[in-house]
């Protein structure tokens, strides 16, 4: 699929996060297997943006994995990955913390991006 064919995905993502993934420092987006979801495949574009700002940024979705919950995700990608900021333990408590138990119940998908927009 050729850059221009591929189908770009809208998310949300919080400042922090954002951060991490507009410099090329986060190479893993986590998420719940959520059923809108389903159909993201490699060779997407996802536009992250900020929630409630103009403020965004592009990546390719280079893979996607799916695991049965979040620690297998971390164990399998590398934490660094995934949040190269803090260690493998606030990682899953900060991503428990978006997510709750009920959530992560769904399934865990690691997003492998490369960024598009620097």
């Amino acid at each position: 699929m050729t850059e221009s064919a591929a189908r770009i995905r809208k998310l949300d993502l919080c400042r922090r996060y954002f951060d991490l993934v507009s410099t090329g420092k986060k190479t893993t987006e986590v998420r719940v297997k959520y059923p809108y979801l389903a159909d993201l495949a490699a060779g997407d574009v996802i536009r992250f943006r900020i929630k409630g700002t103009d403020e965004t940024c592009d990546v390719l979705v280079k893979k996607i994995t799916e695991y049965p919950d979040f620690e297998a995700l971390l164990d399998g990608e590398g934490a660094a990955n995934v949040d190269p900021t803090v260690t493998r333990e606030e990682q899953l408590a900060n991503i428990r913390t978006i997510y709750p138990p009920g959530k992560e119940a769904l399934g865990a998908l690691a997003i492998k991006i490369e960024l598009l927009t620097p």
